[in-house]
């Protein structure tokens, strides 16, 4: 049996009336249960997490990669007046190196965020627990960087929001190991209140200080207010700064990086994409200068996606795909994991509406726990799981949340495109293929 084509659940005859995707194309959707009993679960109200330390130590600390050997330390201060600086080393309680940093602060209305901080540490070591502290105060984290070579393991989780259901997720992400945490949009659901922001930042703290969590925006993130705030993004920017400029990109909405064979390119849903714009221009060159011999796996993240079987944010990113797909197409992207849709469902491989063995796998992992609930009758929370093995096998696997553990409810083998003599060229086209 080709299990990489194998669906076990029949929803083709009640998804394809709603969609204009092939029914072939989907492969894997929504509910993802293996029992006639499972039962959707409902909405769960906004978890609101305090800050229960002193007003001047840390909080909301989280870490990102920047480059190939270092990691951004970014967190918040009530007192105004806390240094930005890290101390680290690889024993717990002894820190060798120290690294000072900068701080910024925005203003939303009548809301005047803490001291935002910033700084870089490094160079690490791959595959090592480090030790820091930030602020030279408060508590002692400790984070793991992740490896230089095969295997790698990444968590996906899209709309994560900060609900009861976020934290089941959470829950269940954390009861087994990985890498890197990638999250394709919707993080707080704040949307202008910004004390949300904070509760969020406090929420995920034990698990974005531990692992590097890199992020992209979605629709919650603009938080436009005219005139007040018409450019948006002020506490998306200000909260979350990734690695832009490291990437030769010029907004912070768009950018990409390399993690141990892997090229991921976190492209803007809510920045210009049409060709001539900053994003096109700037997407067209990194995959020009991709070479496939040390990053053998390319994957994209986005927030609406471009494949959809959903009622729910139908075509809201048909232009994007429209503007945008041959770009990703001719470059042999692997997969694309979207999120917006509260929802899982997984296709096969894609290009122009239609099933084609050198297009890109398109996951929809929207299912993290926002608090407006999930779309049609029948998908669950959950998260997402991707190993990559070496430069030519991964494996996928999709975990509903359940209430107490995190159910594999899909799973697959994913082929990298570049080892692909059949997919070598833009030009090439084959008819049929074995596996994702």
């Amino acid at each position: 049996m080709n299990t990489a084509n194998w669906c076990p659940y029949s929803l083709f005859f009640c998804i394809a009336s709603l969609s204009f995707v092939s029914p072939d194309v989907l492969l894997q959707s929504l509910a993802a249960s293996s029992s006639s009993d499972f039962i959707r679960p409902a909405a769960r109200g906004v978890v609101l997490t305090s800050h229960r330390r002193s007003p001047s130590d840390p909080q909301q600390v989280h870490i990102s990669l920047v480059g190939d050997d270092r990691m951004r330390v970014s967190w918040i201060t009530d007192d105004h007046k806390a240094k930005s600086i890290v101390e680290y080393g690889t024993k717990s309680g002894k820190y060798d190196s120290m690294v000072k940093g900068d701080h910024t602060r925005y203003q939303y209305v009548f809301y005047a965020s803490g001291r935002i901080h910033n700084a870089v540490i490094g160079p690490l070591k791959p595959s090592t627990t480090y030790y820091y502290r930030c602020s030279q105060r408060g508590p002692e984290f400790s984070l793991r960087t992740p490896p230089s070579t095969f295997p790698i393991e990444f968590v996906v989780v899209g709309d994560l929001g900060q609900t009861e259901w976020t934290n089941s997720t959470l829950a269940h992400v954390g009861q087994d190991d990985y890498d890197v945490f990638l999250l394709p949009g919707d993080l707080s659901y704040a949307d202008t209140q910004q004390p949300l922001w904070d509760s969020f930042g406090r929420l995920v703290e034990p698990y974005a200080s531990q692992r590097p969590w890199m992020v992209t925006q979605g629709n919650h993130e603009i938080e436009i207010i005219p005139i007040i705030n018409s450019k948006g993004f002020k506490a998306y920017n200000a909260r979350w700064p990734m690695p832009y400029q490291e990437s030769g990109s010029t907004s912070n909405l768009y950018y990409s990086f390399n993690v141990a064979g892997a090229h991921i390119i976190m492209l803007g849903s809510y920045a210009e994409y049409n060709e001539g714009s900053d994003q096109y221009t700037w997407l067209k060159a990194d995959l020009a200068s991709l070479n496939r011999s040390k990053t053998p796996w390319l994957i994209v993240l986005l927030h609406a996606p471009w494949y959809n079987s959903n009622t729910a944010h139908r075509g809201e990113g048909e232009d994007m795909r429209k503007a945008m797909e041959e770009l990703l197409y001719n470059a042999r992207v692997d997969v694309v994991f979207a999120g917006h849709v509260h929802a899982y469902e997984r296709f096969t491989r894609v290009y122009n509406n239609e099933e084609d063995p050198c297009g890109p796998v398109y996951i929809t992992i929207g299912d993290g726990g926002n608090r407006e609930g999930l779309a049609l009758t029948e998908p669950s929370f959950g998260h997402g799981r991707l190993r990559l093995l070496d430069g030519k096998t991964a494996h996928w696997a999709w975990h509903r949340n359940n209430e107490s553990n995190a159910f594999v409810a899909d799973e697959v083998r994913l082929d990298s495109l570049s080892p692909s003599s059949q997919c070598s060229s833009p030009s090439s086209s084959p008819n049929s293929h074995d596996e994702l």
